[in-house]
């Protein structure tokens, strides 16, 4: 059973950092990409960060570009999301996910996402 356990959210204020981990286990970690999201209330769900099967690939939303890093480690099957200068706006619940890996296809949409975790709340205050 595969399952995604997300970590590391909490109250910041703005201007500042959080790292959030999310722990992969029932699933060959190196077959799959690994993407953070995020859902403020009233908005969609959208990607933040995305991070190919090797390591080697990443995208950025103009959101979030130069604030925000994605990074896994292979040993540790975890996918982390560095969020530096964090902004009121970034207020969201985040979400790690999980898509098999086809060749050098690398989705940012969420539906083609298979595997979810529950999520970890990141409040900013101004």
């Amino acid at each position: 059973q595969v399952q995604l356990v997300e970590s590391g959210g909490g109250l910041v204020q703005a201007g500042g950092s959080l790292r959030l981990s999310c722990a992969a286990s029932g699933l060959t970690f190196t077959n799959y990409n690994m993407a953070w999201f995020r859902q403020a209330p009233g908005k969609e769900r959208t990607y933040v960060g995305v991070i190919s099967w090797s390591g080697r690939s990443t995208f950025y939303p103009d959101s979030v570009k130069g604030r925000f890093t994605i990074s896994r480690d292979m040993d540790k099957n975890t996918v982390y999301l560095q969020m530096n200068s964090l902004k009121p706006e970034d207020t969201a619940v985040y979400y790690c996910a999980a898509h098999a890996a086809r060749g050098a296809y690398i989705s940012s949409t969420r539906s083609e996402y298979d595997h979810w975790g529950r999520g970890t709340q990141v409040t900013v205050s101004s």
